[in-house]
């Protein structure tokens, strides 16, 4: 299948639901099927790519799954990567970032050199649902000096309202389910 026979509305066709995952009443994306297609994949990171503001220094990908579409999107623009990974995965020195989930806490971390002070930083990940994860991942960037100018979504489950607790910060998604 060639990319430009895929348009960013029919990559919803490559997102699996699992009903009842990780417990009952989720409903799991699965993006598996989109990253396993070549020309899926790429349509992906190209229209996430259309709309990520032209003064980008860097890309900040949430782990796990942010992680994928954000280097992939990152290497796409010529800009650098940065990951915002889970507690004890770095080396010290980290800040921290903890945060409350609906099912408890989660410690997120960057290096503190990591991001220059003033970046313009996009954060990325796969999908907004509550905003818990990526309200957490804005303050910790936020934090460590750079400016979050974006948070950018594969896809947003609008009914959560996510985009409550991002606040003022300008938000985009490729669909919303």
């Amino acid at each position: 299948m060639s990319v430009h026979s895929i348009t960013p509305v029919d990559l919803r066709s490559y997102i699996r639901d699992l009903p009842d995952y990780p417990s009952p009443g989720i409903v799991f994306r699965d993006i598996t099927p989109l990253l396993a297609e070549p020309a899926a994949f790429t349509t992906a990171v190209h229209a996430l790519a259309e709309l990520v503001p032209s003064n980008t220094d860097l890309i900040a990908g949430m782990e796990a799954r942010g992680f994928i579409f954000g280097a992939a999107l990152a290497h796409h623009m010529g800009i650098g990567f940065v990951p915002v990974r889970k507690a004890g995965k770095l080396p010290p020195p980290v800040r921290s970032y903890t945060y409350d989930l609906e099912y408890g806490q989660a410690t997120i971390e960057l290096r503190d050199e990591t991001l220059p002070d003033g970046a313009q930083v996009v954060l990325l990940d796969d999908v907004l649902a509550t905003g818990g994860t990526a309200a957490a991942g804005v303050a910790l960037i936020e934090q460590c000096g750079a400016h979050v100018i974006q948070a950018l979504f594969l896809m947003e489950l609008s009914g959560l309202g996510g985009r409550d607790l991002l606040g003022s910060k300008p938000v985009a998604a490729l669909f919303d389910l």
